[in-house]
């Protein structure tokens, strides 16, 4: 019989050992992405954002549905996610039988769970299968963006069957932890610095990582 078991239940150590996904070490931006400078529009923009955090931030505990909407929502517009080919869907389920590239093979198991946001290219019906540009998990601004990471590597390891790599993050809207996922030999991850809405060069980074891994091709 197969046990289902919810993403959102796995600890970290659960997700080494049913993936065989192995941690790296912490990688830099740099390494992967081409970080342009920002326009005086996107830093005044940007800076409107950060103004709207902490406007709610000082009322108290922001929800995981608002840090989506004043948060993450501005952001990947800014970035370039709401424009042609990249299409974004939300709450999509996700199932990893146990054979999925031999990954739980010693484990009678079903792992199931909901991604509150994807981000694909070329999502056309005839083109198949889709590229996944970006997996993102969201938490409400009183969680630590750490206990997002087993749902985050699981739902974008479910992507490397069909590309050799993705980007995934994590974010209570406040902190933001981009993770680098790859499947060379075998599948890999590497935590990427973490980024703080409140910062100022922390800001800056992170809408410049957003408009770079918008831009990436669909063939990386």
């Amino acid at each position: 019989m197969t046990l289902t078991v919810e993403a959102s239940s796995l600890s970290l150590n659960d997700v080494h050992r049913f993936l065989k996904l192995e941690e790296l070490s912490d990688g830099s931006f740099t390494d992967f992405l081409n970080l342009e400078p920002l326009t005086e529009f996107e830093q005044e923009d940007l800076l409107r954002i950060r103004n709207d955090f902490r406007r709610y931030l000082r009322l108290g505990k922001i929800s995981e549905g608002l840090v989506k909407f004043i948060t993450l929502a501005p952001l990947m517009g800014l970035a370039g996610f709401y424009d042609v080919p990249i299409r974004l869907t939300m709450e999509d389920s996700i199932a990893m039988p146990a054979a999925v590239n031999n990954a739980v093979e010693d484990e009678d198991r079903r792992i199931t769970g909901r991604m509150d946001i994807l981000a694909i290219n070329n999502p056309q019906i005839n083109i198949a299968p889709p590229f996944w540009v970006v997996v993102i998990e969201t938490k409400n601004s009183a969680i630590e963006v750490g206990e997002g990471l087993p749902q985050l590597l699981t739902y974008a390891f479910r992507s490397l069957d069909q590309q050799p790599s993705v980007w995934g993050l994590a974010t209570n809207g406040l902190r933001y932890q981009f993770v680098y996922l790859r499947h060379d030999e075998h599948p890999t991850y590497q935590l990427m610095p973490l980024l703080n809405l409140n910062e100022s060069p922390g800001a800056m980074e992170l809408l410049q990582v957003f408009k770079a891994v918008c831009k990436l091709p669909s063939f990386q």
